[in-house]
This record gives C-alpha cells, structure tokens and sequence, in this order.
C-alpha cells in the first residue's frame, strides 16, 4: 500500500487495483524501454531507406512517450505508486534492451514489431485485470493502447517488407 501521504481516493478495491498497478507499471517499463529502442534504432537507422524510416521511428517513439503519463497517472488513480526511476523501471520492463554497436534496418524493424506484440500481450493482460477489478476507465484506456501497439507492428511489418 502506498504511503498515507500519498493515498489517494477511489471507490475501486484495493486487494483488485493491486493487480491493475502492477500491470501498468509493467506497462509502464516497457514503453520507456520501447521509447528508448525505438529512438534508439531511429538515431543508428542507415541504408536506402533511410529517411522514411528515421521518420517513421521518431513519429513511433513520440506516440509511445505520449502514453507515459497517462499510465502513471491512470496507477495514482487507482491509488497506488508508480515507478520512480531509470532502475525501477529496468526491474520491471519484459522488453529486452539492444546495445548492439550495430543493427540492420531489417532487423531494427523485425526487432520493434516483435516488442509491440509483446506489449499487445502485455495490454491484454492488464485489460483482464482491469475488468475483474471493476475499473472502466484503465480498461477502456487499454483498448486504445492495443490498438496504438497494433498500428505500430503493422506498420513496421509493411515497412519490412520486400516488394
């Protein structure tokens, strides 16, 4: 539970918001994880194709950061804490890092789609315990980021593509 200073109301149970919160703190590593990958790859992105994906990244990577408060927030509101740090956020990210000198557009790409799909199993998840939990609001949020998630590995997939 968190502090009392940082309590904060909500009619929702706290035994079933435990689960929701821990979810989206999962959630909420992995996109910073996500974010940092993709710009990551958006920065050492090289070869013919070069300009369409470095903008493609960079739009990709805005879109996840813009996420992040979001789901802080959403975890506040069920009333608990959320992560603090670059080491908080590293014990609970699923999404491995790359620190790789070197990484091939086509593997950049095969890469971040991979990680969105994972992060759609991840939302998934949370949108089940969102539901037992009785909390429409994180669930309904939940629903947009899948679909946010889904774009972003289809669009890398199409961009992968040879044709």
């Amino acid at each position: 539970m968190a502090d009392a200073n940082l309590a904060t109301p909500t009619d929702l149970s706290n035994d079933k918001t435990r689960a929701v919160a821990e979810a989206l703190n999962g959630i909420l590593a992995d996109s910073y994880a996500l974010y940092l990958k993709t710009k990551n790859f958006h920065w050492h992105v090289s070869g013919p194709h070069f300009r369409d994906y470095h903008l493609m990244l960079d739009e990709q990577a805005a879109a996840i950061l813009a996420t992040t408060d979001v789901i802080a927030e959403r975890v506040r509101k069920t009333g608990h804490t959320t992560l603090r740090s670059i080491g908080d956020i590293t014990k609970h990210q699923s999404i491995a890092d790359n620190d790789e000198e070197f990484v091939s557009a086509a593997d950049m790409l095969s890469e971040l789609r991979e990680d969105n799909l994972k992060l759609v199993e991840t939302l998934r998840a949370a949108k089940e315990a969102a539901e037992e939990a009785g909390d429409n609001a994180t669930d309904g949020l939940l629903d947009d980021w899948t679909d946010q998630a889904e774009e972003r590995a289809w669009f890398l997939f199409e961009a992968s593509r040879n044709g």
